[in-house]
């Protein structure tokens, strides 16, 4: 086998077979056994070209989650051996390497803390759970910037994995989170206790198995594939999603932006230059400025996003009150892309019902715990999806109305135009 082991393409190719092994029921061992040669050498590389494989020949990345640890565990001992990505202050993933350590303290602090019994240590459980769920921006930053950048250069699968264990961590916070709400004096400390710890472990070793895959894997793809002006982007964009405990340093500065791209000449219609004015579009009910349209968008009290017909992401709004975050990372972006691969059959059936014609309208309504501030607040979320058609009927694309409906869903009687 050792002849194989330097033709990168070969070896992937049995990176592959090995990790398609364990989807067939082989372990770790027996995997390791047959490859022995490979995983010995195997690269980060090799190992998300292999996932990125097995789900472009269809496995789903759901499948590929279930196993993503196991994955890992055949070629541990080649990842160990390699270098940790090189990174300074202030660059994107230096802060990311930083949030980890941190989040890797609370957890060992949660730990200690899920042996003690008592209201008083359950109190501090809590107060450090709610500073944990703060790494949703850790997970927010890979999900709307990281992965963006990283699709543009063909690196889709593990991404997908990755979101998948994002949502099963963030269902395990929500649980623990209620678990927690009312401390109570339970009889039994010791039975509490153990209630806790069932959900809190498997927490615990997801998100210390994601520092990993992303010390190991992530990260040096990362580093390796995207360029200084592509890193400049994110850490221009990053600031909006927020950080976790951390703030970037300042020794690595982003690269000045590049110049835009000189506008094409108007054309006569719809857009028309007006004497004083400048640019005015021509709409069907009315004569608007680029700027108006803008602000008019802008504040409209709800999240619009533009998918075309390519299923492209090719515009959305940004209102003072956003519900879902929005980078323009995204733009160019598949729509599949941009939900966790849980969500993605969902989408793809909505937009073949549009692009078919069988359908018109979806909408969704749930409870979610989002990001305000430096907290988290529950909303009631109202999701619609409308077809868009051409006057001849045929389907131009969709757009997405997101808004936060509880305050609406609270009202009572009536309030007249005026009334205080």
């Amino acid at each position: 086998m050792s002849e194989y082991i330097d033709n990168v393409s070969q070896r992937k190719k049995m990176l592959k077979e090995a990790l398609a092994g364990l989807h067939q029921g082989k372990s770790v061992e027996e995997v390791q056994a047959i490859f022995a040669e490979l995983v010995k050498v195997a690269t980060y590389d090799d190992i998300s070209e292999a996932e990125q494989m097995l789900i472009a020949e269809g496995l789903p990345a759901a499948e590929i989650q279930k196993l993503c640890d196991l994955h890992v565990a055949v070629v541990r001992d080649s990842l160990d051996a390699q270098p940790d990505p090189d990174s300074i202050p202030g660059h994107p993933i230096h802060t990311l390497r930083a949030e980890n350590e941190i989040a890797e303290t609370m957890l060992q602090q949660l730990e200690g803390l899920l042996v003690v019994p008592g209201a008083e240590a359950l109190e501090l459980v809590r107060d450090r759970l709610a500073q944990l769920v703060q790494f949703e921006r850790h997970y927010q930053r890979k999900e709307n910037l990281l992965f963006p950048y990283l699709e543009r250069y063909g690196f889709t699968g593990p991404s997908q994995v990755m979101w998948g264990i994002h949502d099963e961590i963030r269902a395990a916070w929500k649980q623990l989170t209620a678990l927690l709400a009312d401390l109570g004096q339970p009889q039994d400390w010791t039975a509490r206790l153990k209630q806790l710890r069932a959900v809190f472990e498997p927490m615990r070793t997801a998100m210390q198995e994601m520092f990993y895959k992303e010390e190991k894997i992530l990260f040096p793809t990362a580093m390796e594939r995207l360029s200084e002006a592509d890193w400049g982007e994110i850490r221009r964009q990053e600031a909006e999603l927020g950080y976790f405990v951390v703030r970037p340093g300042l020794t690595w500065q982003p690269p000045a932006p590049a110049a835009p791209k000189a506008e094409p000449t108007p054309q006569a219609a719809p857009a028309f230059s007006a004497p004083g004015i400048g640019v005015m579009l021509s709409l069907a009910t009315g004569v608007l400025s680029p700027e108006q349209l803008n602000l008019m968008l802008t504040h409209l009290p709800f999240d619009i996003t533009f998918v075309d017909e390519n299923d492209e992401v090719r515009y959305f709004t940004q209102g003072k009150e956003r519900i879902f975050e929005r980078q323009p990372a995204i733009i160019g972006r598949k729509v599949q892309l941009c939900h966790p691969p849980q969500s993605m059959d969902k989408v793809q059936r909505i937009l073949d019902d549009f692009r078919a014609g069988t359908r018109d309208v979806a909408e969704f309504w749930i409870k979610l715990n989002l990001p305000q501030g430096e907290s988290m607040m529950e909303k009631f979320v109202h999701i619609r999806y409308f077809a868009l058609r051409d006057a001849a009927g045929t389907y131009r694309g969709t757009i997405e109305v997101t808004q936060d409906v509880a305050p609406i869903h609270a009202l009572q009687g009536e309030k007249r135009l005026l009334d205080d």
